[in-house]
């Protein structure tokens, strides 16, 4: 099977900055840990070669070839995909941006084709072409092989061109079209050239930025295009947006997916990962990844039609008008459906997210704890949408004053990011600034509530509260404060 992640929710891909001295050494160390293997129905997938335990990286693979998102093009690095202001354009195409020269010029094996093609042509075409492009110079340049780590050639996996509906075709039709106008000198074929963009459009990897917050790009990975899917997997990916900081470039690694284990898993078993979000009915699920992967999911969670029952649960027996309810507010919800209903859980996320934004921190704290208790009956108990959900839910209660109860929940999710993101990763690292200062808090908390509180109120009205997502507002004038105590 093959692997793309172009409808799985944001949340699920974060990013990571590890210190290693070669990417080529990281390859080479992850590769042991698996082997290639034929599933029989599902065809290639990947197995572990040695039993793992939660949060080991599994595997480690830097991009065959990505492209930043035509939308974001002057906003995000072309390099390492760090969303950042003040981006340096190349002076050359004057499309593509670069946080440094440092970025610039680590890109510049992949940049150096598509500059001079964007500089002839005038502009730049849409991201599926320059990726099919960058792909092909790359197929070109090294034979769709670039190092004895990658299990599989590019052009070796599936496209799925017979499977594609009318629409689809047609569309990729037209962007090989545009391919041959923007590389009119290329030595392959119509038919090639559709078998990549086959394999784009199904094995495509959604990049995102360094706090997980916006897709911002999409790019190849072989070797993950092999692992195969289970709507309750055992592995979670990760990205990985490299580091370029030091000063000594031996010490530069570049951008890679981390495969990450989500629990103990044995000797010879099968790796896997979620194609689609898991909080979709069986059916639903199924339905979106026969649309996309061209195949029908059969796992045990499919299967057994597990977890349904809850997530469409009604706490009396309404028929059509749970529909009609769903669409209504939390408050004529309550009383129909039950906590893990999907139309309650997303109405209780989206309310949440709106009362934080407009500061009205206490009862947006109740519809996220409603939200992450749901959750927490769903997910896998190590899943990262659960962690970051649980983390902002303990964001918000720490901005309502609820410290003890936000502490506990920003701990819950710093556990579930240890595996799922690993403790280099930069959202690790703000929870565990978070834990460490809601920990001191709840000291002062519990040592003298009153003097909390209007410490608390004081540095409110100093700095106003920005998204709960950057969980970075009050903290610093609260932790100030506290200090001069």
């Amino acid at each position: 099977m093959h692997f793309s992640q172009h409808f799985l929710p944001l949340p699920l891909f974060f990013f990571c900055e590890v210190f290693q001295s070669s990417i080529h050494l990281v390859m080479t160390l992850d590769m042991d840990n698996v082997e290639v293997f034929d599933t029989g129905v599902k065809g290639r997938g990947l197995r572990t070669t040695k039993d793992l335990c939660a949060g080991e990286v599994v595997l480690a693979e830097p991009s065959f070839a990505a492209v930043v998102f035509d939308s974001l093009s002057q906003q995000v690095c072309h390099s390492c995909f760090r969303r950042q202001a003040n981006l340096h354009r190349c002076a050359q195409c004057k499309f593509a941006h670069y946080c440094d020269r440092t970025c610039q010029t680590a890109c510049w094996d992949e940049h150096k084709q598509e500059c001079g093609a964007i500089k002839k042509n005038g502009k730049a075409p849409n991201e599926n072409v320059r990726l099919a492009a960058r792909v092909l110079w790359r197929i070109q340049k090294d034979t769709g092989i670039v190092s004895d780590s990658q299990l599989t050639s590019v052009d070796q996996l599936e496209d799925h061109v017979a499977d594609m509906p009318a629409d689809n075709l047609k569309e990729l039709k037209i962007d090989v079209h545009k391919y041959l106008d923007y590389c009119p000198n290329t030595r392959h074929g119509v038919e090639y050239i559709s078998h990549i963009f086959g394999i784009i459009n199904c094995n495509g990897f959604t990049l995102s930025d360094q706090r997980g917050q916006q897709a911002v790009g999409v790019g190849l990975f072989p070797n993950l295009c092999l692992v195969n899917h289970d709507c309750w997997p055992n592995c979670a990916v990760i990205l990985n947006h490299g580091n370029q900081s030091a000063l000594n470039a031996t010490f530069h690694s570049k951008r890679r997916v981390e495969l990450r284990a989500l629990g103990k898993i044995a000797e010879n078993e099968e790796l896997t990962v979620g194609y689609v979000d898991f909080l979709n009915v069986s059916t639903d699920r199924q339905r979106a990844l026969k649309h996309q992967y061209h195949f029908d999911c059969t796992c045990k969670s499919c299967s057994k039609n597990l977890k349904d029952d809850l997530m469409m649960a009604a706490k009396e027996t309404e028929g059509n008008k749970v529909v009609k309810l769903c669409r209504e507010c939390l408050d004529k919800q309550e009383p129909v459906l039950a906590d893990t209903h999907l139309y309650q859980l997303r109405m209780l996320s989206a309310a949440s997210e709106v009362l934080s934004y407009l500061k009205f921190f206490s009862e947006a704290a109740e519809y996220s704890r409603r939200m992450v208790e749901g959750y927490m009956k769903l997910y896998h108990p190590n899943n990262a949408q659960l962690g970051m959900a649980t983390m902002r839910a303990g964001v918000t209660h720490w901005h309502a004053g609820l410290i003890e109860v936000g502490h506990g929940m920003i701990c819950k999710a710093y556990a579930i990011l240890m595996i799922t993101h690993g403790p280099n990763h930069s959202i690790t690292k703000d929870l565990e600034s978070m834990r460490m200062q809601t920990e001191m808090e709840q000291r002062i908390f519990k040592q003298n509530e009153c003097v909390y509180h209007s410490m608390r109120e004081a540095a409110l009205q100093n700095k106003s509260m920005g998204m709960m997502a950057e969980a970075v507002s009050v903290e610093d004038n609260v932790k100030a404060l506290f200090h001069k105590q």
